[in-house]
């Protein structure tokens, strides 16, 4: 696993893992929205190269987002894991440990929406650069 100190470094697996789909050629949410079906089929999905792009899906204003779709089953009534889990390795267990490096990252690993969140949860999550 990739750590800094006692901190989680999620770059190296955003780097190999998701920057091929998410990075600076890819558009901004409000362009990726306006044309899903189209960047889904040119396989990119909205930027988040930056923090500051990323930090958009995690707590606000598409507060959970990463975590619904790297989420691997575990907290949903359904146990099915979200759409771009299968990303995080190649591996069963490369999957779980880059996803354990993702939660520590996150801090409060929610799979809420912005409306459902309540304030102490949110400010739970903290994410760092």
């Amino acid at each position: 696993m990739e750590e800094v100190g006692c901190k989680p470094h999620i770059k190296p697996i955003f780097d190999a893992k998701c920057l091929a789909c998410h990075g600076s050629t890819s558009p901004e949410y409000p362009e990726f929205k306006r044309e899903t079906e189209r960047y889904t089929r040119e396989n990119k999905g909205p930027r988040m190269d930056s923090y500051t792009y990323l930090i958009f899906f995690v707590g606000w204003p598409d507060t959970g987002a990463i975590m619904r779709r790297l989420d691997d089953g575990k907290n949903t009534g359904d146990g099915k894991p979200g759409n771009v889990y299968r990303y995080l390795g190649n591996t069963e267990e490369e999957r779980q440990e880059n996803l354990a490096i993702f939660k520590r990252w996150v801090g409060n690993w929610t799979l809420k929406r912005w409306r459902e969140i309540s304030k102490e949860e949110l400010e739970a999550i903290k994410v760092r650069y």
